[in-house]
Protein backbone atom coordinates (compact mmCIF):
# COMPACT_ATOMS: atom_id res chain seq x y z
CA UNK A 1 0.00 0.00 0.00
CA UNK A 2 1.03 3.38 -1.23
CA UNK A 3 1.68 5.77 1.84
CA UNK A 4 1.89 9.60 1.84
CA UNK A 5 6.09 9.61 1.50
CA UNK A 6 5.61 7.53 -1.22
CA UNK A 7 3.53 10.11 -3.81
CA UNK A 8 5.90 11.96 -5.35
CA UNK A 9 5.87 15.89 -5.92
CA UNK A 10 2.87 18.00 -4.44
CA UNK A 11 4.04 18.27 -0.53
CA UNK A 12 1.76 21.11 -0.28
CA UNK A 13 -1.17 19.22 -1.28
CA UNK A 14 -0.31 15.96 0.79
CA UNK A 15 0.86 18.33 4.06
CA UNK A 16 -2.36 19.98 4.07
CA UNK A 17 -4.09 16.42 3.97
CA UNK A 18 -1.74 15.07 6.75
CA UNK A 19 -2.86 18.02 8.78
CA UNK A 20 -6.20 17.69 8.56
CA UNK A 21 -5.76 13.93 9.62
CA UNK A 22 -3.97 14.42 12.47
CA UNK A 23 -6.08 17.18 13.59
CA UNK A 24 -8.70 15.06 13.39
CA UNK A 25 -10.86 17.58 11.17
CA UNK A 26 -11.72 16.19 7.74
CA UNK A 27 -12.98 18.36 5.13
CA UNK A 28 -16.79 17.66 4.62
CA UNK A 29 -15.76 17.85 0.97
CA UNK A 30 -12.27 17.83 -1.04
CA UNK A 31 -11.77 18.78 -4.53
CA UNK A 32 -8.34 17.15 -6.29
CA UNK A 33 -7.73 18.51 -9.38
CA UNK A 34 -5.18 18.18 -11.45
CA UNK A 35 -4.66 17.20 -15.37
CA UNK A 36 -4.89 13.47 -16.34
CA UNK A 37 -1.62 11.24 -15.10
CA UNK A 38 -1.09 14.11 -11.93
CA UNK A 39 -1.66 11.55 -9.13
CA UNK A 40 -5.43 12.74 -8.09
CA UNK A 41 -6.83 9.10 -7.64
CA UNK A 42 -3.55 7.82 -5.93
CA UNK A 43 -3.60 10.87 -3.43
CA UNK A 44 -7.45 10.37 -2.79
CA UNK A 45 -6.72 6.37 -2.08
CA UNK A 46 -3.80 7.27 0.07
CA UNK A 47 -5.95 10.00 1.83
CA UNK A 48 -9.06 7.20 2.59
CA UNK A 49 -6.56 4.89 3.46
CA UNK A 50 -5.02 7.20 6.23
CA UNK A 51 -8.72 7.90 7.27
CA UNK A 52 -10.05 4.93 8.10
CA UNK A 53 -5.95 3.16 9.86
CA UNK A 54 -6.22 1.43 12.97
CA UNK A 55 -2.68 1.16 13.10
CA UNK A 56 0.12 3.42 15.18
CA UNK A 57 2.05 5.82 13.80
CA UNK A 58 2.45 6.84 9.65
CA UNK A 59 -1.08 6.25 8.30
CA UNK A 60 -1.77 4.32 6.70
CA UNK A 61 0.21 1.60 8.13
CA UNK A 62 -0.69 -0.49 5.28
CA UNK A 63 -0.63 -3.92 7.61
CA UNK A 64 -4.07 -3.43 10.01
CA UNK A 65 -7.48 -4.66 9.28
CA UNK A 66 -8.68 -1.40 7.90
CA UNK A 67 -5.58 -1.09 5.47
CA UNK A 68 -5.80 -4.96 4.16
CA UNK A 69 -9.96 -4.18 3.69
CA UNK A 70 -8.88 -0.43 1.72
CA UNK A 71 -7.04 -2.47 -0.51
CA UNK A 72 -8.64 -5.41 -1.49
CA UNK A 73 -11.69 -2.47 -2.42
CA UNK A 74 -13.89 -3.88 0.87
CA UNK A 75 -13.93 -1.75 3.38
CA UNK A 76 -17.65 -1.39 4.26
CA UNK A 77 -16.95 2.72 4.72
CA UNK A 78 -15.06 3.40 1.80
CA UNK A 79 -17.33 4.12 -1.20
CA UNK A 80 -15.66 4.27 -4.89
CA UNK A 81 -17.72 5.83 -7.93
CA UNK A 82 -16.40 7.32 -10.89
CA UNK A 83 -17.95 9.06 -14.08
CA UNK A 84 -16.62 8.16 -18.23
CA UNK A 85 -15.13 10.07 -20.76
CA UNK A 86 -18.01 11.36 -22.09
CA UNK A 87 -19.47 14.58 -20.26
CA UNK A 88 -22.84 13.93 -18.17
CA UNK A 89 -21.62 9.97 -18.05
CA UNK A 90 -21.45 10.97 -14.32
CA UNK A 91 -25.30 9.48 -13.84
CA UNK A 92 -27.62 11.29 -10.46
CA UNK A 93 -29.13 8.06 -9.41
CA UNK A 94 -25.10 7.31 -8.10
CA UNK A 95 -25.65 10.48 -6.82
CA UNK A 96 -28.85 9.74 -5.22
CA UNK A 97 -27.62 6.55 -3.58
CA UNK A 98 -24.44 7.80 -1.86
CA UNK A 99 -26.92 10.80 0.03
CA UNK A 100 -28.71 8.07 1.02
CA UNK A 101 -25.84 6.05 2.35
CA UNK A 102 -24.26 8.87 3.77
CA UNK A 103 -26.95 9.38 6.62
CA UNK A 104 -25.92 5.69 7.78
CA UNK A 105 -23.09 5.65 10.54
CA UNK A 106 -19.76 4.67 9.68
CA UNK A 107 -19.86 0.37 10.19
CA UNK A 108 -16.00 0.08 11.13
CA UNK A 109 -14.28 3.26 10.83
CA UNK A 110 -14.47 6.82 12.67
CA UNK A 111 -15.07 8.07 9.12
CA UNK A 112 -17.30 6.83 5.87
CA UNK A 113 -15.08 8.11 2.42
CA UNK A 114 -17.09 8.75 -0.96
CA UNK A 115 -14.44 8.80 -4.03
CA UNK A 116 -16.09 10.35 -6.73
CA UNK A 117 -13.75 9.86 -9.75
CA UNK A 118 -13.87 12.16 -12.89
CA UNK A 119 -16.30 14.82 -11.19
CA UNK A 120 -16.07 16.94 -14.53
CA UNK A 121 -18.33 14.49 -16.05
CA UNK A 122 -21.33 14.93 -13.54
CA UNK A 123 -24.63 16.37 -15.18
CA UNK A 124 -25.56 19.51 -13.67
CA UNK A 125 -28.67 17.28 -11.80
CA UNK A 126 -25.95 14.87 -10.46
CA UNK A 127 -24.50 18.35 -9.18
CA UNK A 128 -27.07 19.57 -7.82
CA UNK A 129 -28.06 16.23 -5.83
CA UNK A 130 -24.74 15.85 -4.35
CA UNK A 131 -25.08 19.67 -3.22
CA UNK A 132 -28.32 19.29 -1.19
CA UNK A 133 -25.76 17.11 1.05
CA UNK A 134 -22.60 19.55 1.20
CA UNK A 135 -24.81 22.18 2.10
CA UNK A 136 -26.00 20.07 5.43
CA UNK A 137 -23.51 17.56 6.06
CA UNK A 138 -23.95 14.47 8.18
CA UNK A 139 -21.08 13.95 10.86
CA UNK A 140 -17.87 11.87 9.76
CA UNK A 141 -18.66 12.15 6.02
CA UNK A 142 -16.03 13.03 3.94
CA UNK A 143 -16.58 13.38 0.20
CA UNK A 144 -13.04 13.61 -2.14
CA UNK A 145 -14.06 14.46 -5.69
CA UNK A 146 -11.44 14.46 -8.68
CA UNK A 147 -11.68 16.45 -12.12
CA UNK A 148 -9.20 17.66 -14.49
CA UNK A 149 -10.67 21.49 -13.49
CA UNK A 150 -12.40 22.40 -10.46
CA UNK A 151 -13.88 25.05 -13.26
CA UNK A 152 -16.05 22.34 -14.33
CA UNK A 153 -17.99 21.83 -10.91
CA UNK A 154 -20.55 24.47 -10.63
CA UNK A 155 -19.76 27.50 -8.58
CA UNK A 156 -22.35 26.31 -5.63
CA UNK A 157 -20.46 23.03 -5.28
CA UNK A 158 -16.76 24.37 -5.44
CA UNK A 159 -17.57 26.91 -2.11
CA UNK A 160 -18.91 24.15 -0.23
CA UNK A 161 -14.80 22.01 -1.04
CA UNK A 162 -11.74 22.73 -0.03
CA UNK A 163 -9.93 22.66 -3.48
CA UNK A 164 -6.11 21.11 -4.04
CA UNK A 165 -4.64 22.03 -7.12
CA UNK A 166 -2.13 18.82 -8.21
CA UNK A 167 0.42 19.21 -10.67
CA UNK A 168 3.22 17.09 -12.21
CA UNK A 169 6.73 16.48 -9.82
CA UNK A 170 9.87 17.79 -10.81
CA UNK A 171 11.49 15.63 -13.66
CA UNK A 172 13.74 13.93 -10.98
CA UNK A 173 10.88 12.70 -8.72
CA UNK A 174 9.27 11.54 -11.70
CA UNK A 175 12.29 9.59 -12.92
CA UNK A 176 12.55 8.55 -9.06
CA UNK A 177 8.69 6.79 -9.61
CA UNK A 178 9.26 5.51 -12.82
CA UNK A 179 12.15 3.60 -11.51
CA UNK A 180 10.47 2.13 -8.88
CA UNK A 181 7.08 1.20 -10.65
CA UNK A 182 9.35 -0.17 -13.51
CA UNK A 183 12.97 -1.39 -12.45
CA UNK A 184 13.52 -3.22 -15.36
CA UNK A 185 13.43 -0.41 -17.59
CA UNK A 186 17.27 1.52 -18.90
CA UNK A 187 17.42 4.60 -16.91
CA UNK A 188 17.68 6.48 -20.30
CA UNK A 189 14.37 4.96 -21.29
CA UNK A 190 12.69 6.30 -17.77
CA UNK A 191 14.41 9.75 -17.70
CA UNK A 192 13.74 10.47 -21.43
CA UNK A 193 9.90 9.71 -20.81
CA UNK A 194 9.50 11.73 -17.94
CA UNK A 195 11.53 14.75 -19.80
CA UNK A 196 8.81 13.73 -22.74
CA UNK A 197 6.20 14.04 -20.69
CA UNK A 198 7.06 17.02 -18.21
CA UNK A 199 6.71 14.85 -15.30
CA UNK A 200 3.95 13.95 -15.38
CA UNK A 201 4.10 10.14 -13.72
CA UNK A 202 1.18 8.48 -15.18
CA UNK A 203 1.31 9.70 -18.68
CA UNK A 204 4.73 8.76 -18.83
CA UNK A 205 3.68 5.15 -17.28
CA UNK A 206 1.30 4.52 -20.33
CA UNK A 207 3.82 5.37 -22.66
CA UNK A 208 6.67 3.08 -20.99
CA UNK A 209 3.94 0.39 -21.24
CA UNK A 210 2.63 1.33 -24.68
CA UNK A 211 -0.60 2.40 -23.74
CA UNK A 212 -0.35 6.16 -24.28
CA UNK A 213 -2.58 7.51 -26.86
CA UNK A 214 -3.78 3.38 -27.21
CA UNK A 215 -7.17 4.32 -27.57
CA UNK A 216 -6.92 7.18 -30.27
CA UNK A 217 -3.57 6.29 -32.15
CA UNK A 218 -4.97 9.02 -34.87
CA UNK A 219 -3.80 11.75 -32.98
CA UNK A 220 -0.42 10.80 -33.89
CA UNK A 221 -1.30 11.43 -37.37
CA UNK A 222 -3.17 13.65 -37.16
CA UNK A 223 -1.45 16.68 -34.96
CA UNK A 224 1.66 17.14 -37.77
CA UNK A 225 -1.12 17.04 -40.50
CA UNK A 226 -3.27 19.89 -38.65
CA UNK A 227 0.17 22.07 -38.13
CA UNK A 228 1.33 21.16 -41.94
CA UNK A 229 -2.34 22.50 -42.89
CA UNK A 230 -2.26 25.82 -40.69
CA UNK A 231 0.30 26.71 -43.28
CA UNK A 232 -1.70 26.36 -46.63
CA UNK A 233 -2.84 29.72 -48.33
CA UNK A 234 -6.44 28.99 -48.19
CA UNK A 235 -8.29 28.04 -44.61
CA UNK A 236 -10.30 25.05 -45.96
CA UNK A 237 -7.02 21.94 -45.61
CA UNK A 238 -7.15 22.66 -42.16
CA UNK A 239 -10.95 22.92 -41.72
CA UNK A 240 -11.22 19.50 -43.83
CA UNK A 241 -8.13 18.06 -41.53
CA UNK A 242 -9.91 18.84 -38.31
CA UNK A 243 -13.30 18.24 -38.99
CA UNK A 244 -13.38 14.41 -36.96
CA UNK A 245 -12.60 16.82 -33.62
CA UNK A 246 -15.86 18.37 -34.21
CA UNK A 247 -17.84 15.53 -32.60
CA UNK A 248 -15.19 13.75 -30.96
CA UNK A 249 -14.42 15.28 -27.50
CA UNK A 250 -11.56 12.29 -26.73
CA UNK A 251 -9.88 12.64 -29.53
CA UNK A 252 -9.60 16.41 -29.62
CA UNK A 253 -7.96 15.53 -26.05
CA UNK A 254 -5.38 13.52 -27.43
CA UNK A 255 -5.18 15.54 -30.61
CA UNK A 256 -4.47 18.99 -28.43
CA UNK A 257 -1.81 16.45 -26.10
CA UNK A 258 0.05 15.58 -29.05
CA UNK A 259 0.21 19.07 -30.43
CA UNK A 260 1.62 20.81 -27.03
CA UNK A 261 4.17 18.13 -27.08
CA UNK A 262 5.11 18.72 -30.78
CA UNK A 263 5.27 22.39 -31.43
CA UNK A 264 7.30 22.27 -27.41
CA UNK A 265 9.62 20.20 -29.15
CA UNK A 266 9.85 22.68 -31.76
CA UNK A 267 10.38 25.52 -29.75
CA UNK A 268 13.25 23.19 -27.87
CA UNK A 269 15.10 22.66 -31.62
CA UNK A 270 14.08 26.63 -32.15
CA UNK A 271 16.66 27.04 -29.30
CA UNK A 272 18.88 24.78 -29.89
CA UNK A 273 18.01 21.63 -27.93
CA UNK A 274 17.17 18.54 -28.35
CA UNK A 275 13.37 17.17 -29.02
CA UNK A 276 11.66 15.22 -26.60
CA UNK A 277 9.29 13.18 -28.59
CA UNK A 278 10.07 9.79 -30.50
CA UNK A 279 9.59 9.97 -33.92
CA UNK A 280 8.88 13.98 -34.04
CA UNK A 281 7.81 15.59 -36.90
CA UNK A 282 9.31 18.86 -34.61
CA UNK A 283 12.11 20.09 -37.04
CA UNK A 284 9.85 20.33 -40.28
CA UNK A 285 8.06 23.41 -37.95
CA UNK A 286 11.21 24.44 -35.96
CA UNK A 287 12.25 25.11 -39.85
CA UNK A 288 8.72 27.11 -40.92
CA UNK A 289 8.29 28.81 -37.90
CA UNK A 290 10.13 31.45 -36.02
CA UNK A 291 10.40 31.06 -32.51
CA UNK A 292 7.52 33.74 -31.93
CA UNK A 293 4.92 32.09 -33.71
CA UNK A 294 5.67 28.62 -32.16
CA UNK A 295 5.18 30.28 -28.56
CA UNK A 296 1.81 31.41 -29.65
CA UNK A 297 0.81 28.51 -31.11
CA UNK A 298 1.74 26.29 -28.28
CA UNK A 299 -0.14 28.99 -25.78
CA UNK A 300 -3.11 28.58 -27.87
CA UNK A 301 -2.94 24.77 -28.55
CA UNK A 302 -2.18 24.40 -24.99
CA UNK A 303 -5.10 26.82 -23.52
CA UNK A 304 -7.89 24.29 -25.75
CA UNK A 305 -6.53 21.48 -23.91
CA UNK A 306 -6.99 23.50 -20.83
CA UNK A 307 -10.91 24.20 -22.07
CA UNK A 308 -11.51 20.61 -23.19
CA UNK A 309 -11.15 19.59 -19.03
CA UNK A 310 -13.78 22.35 -18.43
CA UNK A 311 -15.90 20.47 -20.52
CA UNK A 312 -16.37 23.32 -23.52
CA UNK A 313 -18.20 22.75 -26.43
CA UNK A 314 -16.39 20.44 -28.54
CA UNK A 315 -17.43 22.09 -31.87
CA UNK A 316 -16.40 25.56 -31.16
CA UNK A 317 -13.03 24.49 -29.44
CA UNK A 318 -12.04 22.60 -32.53
CA UNK A 319 -13.13 25.93 -34.24
CA UNK A 320 -11.18 27.89 -32.40
CA UNK A 321 -7.96 26.12 -32.65
CA UNK A 322 -8.15 25.95 -36.37
CA UNK A 323 -8.58 29.87 -35.97
CA UNK A 324 -5.69 30.15 -33.69
CA UNK A 325 -3.06 28.17 -35.10
CA UNK A 326 -3.50 29.84 -38.46
CA UNK A 327 -3.20 33.27 -36.63
CA UNK A 328 -0.24 31.87 -35.39
CA UNK A 329 1.71 30.62 -38.41
CA UNK A 330 0.85 34.20 -39.73
CA UNK A 331 -2.03 33.10 -42.47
Amino acid sequence: MLRFSDFAGNQAAAGALQEALRAGRLPHALVLEGPAGSGKRTLARIFAAAALCLGEGEKPCGTCAACRKVEAGSHPDLFTASGGAAARSFHVETIRFLRRDAYIRPNEGAWKLYLLFRAESMSEQAQNALLKILEEPPPRVCFVLTCASAAALLPTVRSRARILRLAPPPLEDAAHVLRERLPDRPEEALRAAAAEWGGNVGRALEALEGTADAGRPEAALLAPQMLRAALEPGEFPLVKTAAPLAQDRELLRAVLDRLCRLLRDACVLRAGGEALLPGSDAAEFAAALTRERLMRAYEAVSGARRAVDRNANTALLATCVCISLRRAAGR
